[in-house]
């Protein structure tokens, strides 16, 4: 008799990590904050099989796995004291050579992490040659970290710019959109309510726009894949 049930699902399963570009995967899992927004994790090969992990996700068995494949868990980062720090323990005790840098202002929340320092203006020099980054500064409560993986003309966001799909639940897109419901890629609402220093927020969106990159992998929605440097400058040009 056939071991496997009739109509069960003999498929592989589907990997953790998708590779969108050379050196460069994404990891995409659900999130609740509020509403069901999604997140998603970037995984950087910067140098001699080292990674650098963006806003990691839960570390389970089958991303460890797929991680231990493609190189060394190096640097563990989050985009902001807000956006993607909830599971830097979990590489914290999995890989001990591994460095956790802090987001301005994450060190406070978090002073149960060993964080071996803060992110800031300039790319760190093991990692310069592939990224480089800045501050979104402006935001009454939170700096984002941003970086342009040089390479491959990506800029890696958090909470910076949104991208919800139009098929996604109607309190989602309340929430990204506003509620007026206009669909576009752009800051939610309450993220663009909280900057109030707009000439230190307007010079941190001209140095980024100072890059070039095509492609924006967002933390939230669809990744941009081209025409990503001209949403991205639509999406603030209220603050000109």
């Amino acid at each position: 008799m056939n071991d496997v049930a009739a109509g069960a699902d003999t498929s592989p399963p589907m990997p953790a990590l998708r590779e969108i570009d050379t050196d460069v995967w994404v990891a995409e899992t659900p999130l609740r904050f509020v509403v069901e927004m999604g997140r998603r994790m970037t995984v950087i090969r910067v140098c001699e099989g080292e990674l650098l992990i963006h806003s990691p996700a839960d570390l389970t068995g089958e991303l460890r796995r797929e991680l231990d494949a493609l190189g060394e868990v190096r640097f563990v980062l989050p985009a902001s004291s807000v956006h993607g720090h909830l599971s830097m323990e979990e590489y914290a005790a999995a890989y001990p050579r591994a460095e956790l840098l802090a987001a301005p202002g994450l060190s406070k929340r978090r002073k149960d992490l060993d964080f071996a320092a803060e992110l800031g203006e300039e790319p760190d020099q093991r990692w310069a040659d592939v990224l480089d980054q800045t501050v979104l500064r402006g935001h009454r409560l939170v700096d984002e970290v941003v970086f342009l993986h040089k390479p491959s003309r990506s800029l890696i966001v958090g909470d910076a710019l949104f991208n919800i799909e139009a098929e996604a639940p109607l309190s989602t897109r309340l929430w990204a959109w506003g509620p007026r419901l206009r669909a576009a890629a752009k800051p939610a609402p309450l993220f663009r309510a909280g900057i109030r220093d707009r000439v230190a927020a307007r010079e941190s969106i001209d140095r980024i726009l100072s890059w070039d990159f095509d492609r924006v992998i967002v933390g939230h929605g669809a990744i941009i894949e081209s025409g990503g440097r001209k949403a991205f400058s639509a999406a603030w040009s209220w603050l000109v």
